[in-house]
């Protein structure tokens, strides 16, 4: 991926590309809104333009706003929609079927100011899913989005940039982690944490029920209480795919019993 110094030059060009356009304007047509775009497309992510933004790119009769490829590869195609209107289910179908119409396994759908990511499963039916979605005129957002957005650069590109963000996301779904939670080695560590803890005795089948209610029924996170907390945890901006906007990711560590 990006390194530090790449990153913070993505960073500042972001802020660029909000305080031109976003501090600017708040009602563009879609004609418009594609200007922003371009300068999105090379200025930010670092695309020749022509020869790697592909405009007005013909797929069974219409058209798509853009595809990137490098290479000749083509990586990922861009719905713009106009700043002045909310992206939408839409939105997202047309942009799907153009991906799937030819063979593409990355939609980018943004009206300028959000941009959402999605990954196109081709399954029967097909069907897509959100890898993470940026509000670039949040300056929160913008500032923790450079770690998401990175993936889109070209360096990143060149590098399979799109293929590691999906084995994290897929790795990180709340499906595949609730099912870790069920591994033995896993239960049996937190039989005896609780074991020692509350001075009690439990069966590896009372712990996974419990897993289950944790994973199943709904929790007031001001009542859990969490213990050695990095100090670096930060409160994370961004939408990636299930995760809310504004959730607080921490880190935990936990001593061996």
């Amino acid at each position: 991926m990006l390194n530090a110094n790449k990153k913070a030059k993505m960073l500042q060009l972001l802020k660029n590309y909000s305080k031109t356009y976003l501090n600017k304007y708040t009602d563009l047509d879609e004609s418009g809104t594609r200007l922003m775009i371009n300068t999105f497309l090379t200025d930010v992510l670092g695309y020749t333009a022509i020869e790697e933004v592909k405009t007005e790119y013909m797929i069974r009769g219409t058209y798509a706003d853009y595809v990137v490829q490098t290479k000749g590869v083509r990586h990922f195609l861009v719905e713009v929609k106009a700043l002045s209107i909310a992206l939408s289910e839409h939105h997202l179908r047309q942009a799907v079927n153009y991906g799937a119409n030819e063979g593409i396994e990355w939609a980018l759908l943004t009206n300028g100011q959000q941009f959402d990511l999605y990954k196109i499963l081709f399954n029967k039916p097909i069907e897509s899913k959100r890898v993470f979605s940026i509000d670039l005129n949040d300056a929160q957002q913008l500032k923790d989005g450079v770690d998401l957005l990175q993936y889109l650069h070209k360096d990143s590109i060149n590098d399979k940039g799109l293929e590691s963000l999906w084995k994290k996301h897929t790795a990180l779904d709340p499906c595949n982690v609730a099912g870790l939670l069920y591994d033995p080695k896993i239960v049996k560590f937190l039989r005896l944490k609780l074991s020692n803890k509350f001075n009690s005795k439990f069966s590896d089948e009372e712990v996974s029920d419990a897993i289950t209610a944790v994973i199943c029924d709904p929790i007031d996170m001001c009542n859990v209480k969490i213990t050695k907390v990095k100090k670096e945890a930060k409160k994370k901006a961004v939408d990636l795919g299930n995760v809310p906007v504004g959730e607080v990711a921490t880190k935990v560590e936990t001593a061996q019993p």
